[in-house]
């Protein structure tokens, strides 16, 4: 159990340039906070005794601002970066070496009964205010853009931006070092289809306006 707490806090040194120790982070950040508590929640949430649970949870989002659901599933070194306004449903999956970060919404589309969180696989990143809606699955090694809308399935080693979320890579690249849990959190270098769509209609504006000069000049 201690050898796991560790490689937790060893991940999310690796993900987080700003951390210096273990122990600036278990008495800093509020993603280690809500995680500890979440299993304490959840534990007591598979034994039916729901509303000691939902207190549990409750009070995990008064100290540190971010919700849980009791019932959500949540796998090894599971980073939440700054955290402020995270809202994870109750039906969510979560794989392992997940990172996700400030007001990303892991929630459902309705009132539907069952299944109606999303499946997030292993080493996806959501970036920040990002909005993942519905009970479909994001594949593993896949990427998030910053407040994208994501409401259908996304398949392994994808990046979605947008909204509502489009894949704008599928290149099937790998981590290169699974033994480092690592992820590519790279937030910036993500593609714009809207720009994209907007140049080809420059483009094809300047070629109209050619014809059209071009037609004058022979009348």
């Amino acid at each position: 159990m201690f050898k796991d707490f560790f490689e937790y806090l060893d991940a999310i040194i690796e993900r987080d340039p700003a951390t210096k120790s273990r122990l600036e982070v278990i008495l800093c950040y509020p993603c280690v906070h809500s995680i500890l508590l979440h299993r304490i929640a959840h534990f007591f949430y598979k034994r039916k005794f729901i509303v000691i649970a939902r207190i549990i949870s409750q009070l995990s989002r008064f100290l540190t601002g971010i919700e849980i659901h009791p019932g959500a599933k949540i796998g090894k070194r599971f980073f939440i970066d700054h955290g402020m306004g995270v809202v994870i449903g109750e039906t969510t999956e979560i794989g392992d070496d997940v990172t996700i970060y400030q007001e990303v919404t892991l929630g459902g589309t309705g009132k539907d009964t069952g299944k109606r969180h999303p499946t997030i696989g292993n080493n996806v990143v959501i970036a920040a205010g990002a909005k993942v809606l519905g009970p479909f699955k994001v594949g593993d090694d896949s990427k998030i853009g910053s407040g994208s809308v994501v409401l259908s399935e996304v398949p392994p080693n994808c990046t979605v931006v947008g909204v509502p979320g489009k894949i704008v890579i599928k290149d099937n690249v790998k981590i290169k070092d699974s033994k480092k849990h690592g992820a590519d959190l790279d937030q910036v270098r993500l593609p714009d289809p809207i720009a994209k769509e907007l140049e080809c209609l420059r483009k094809r504006v300047v070629k109209l306006e050619e014809k059209l000069i071009y037609k004058d000049e022979q009348l």
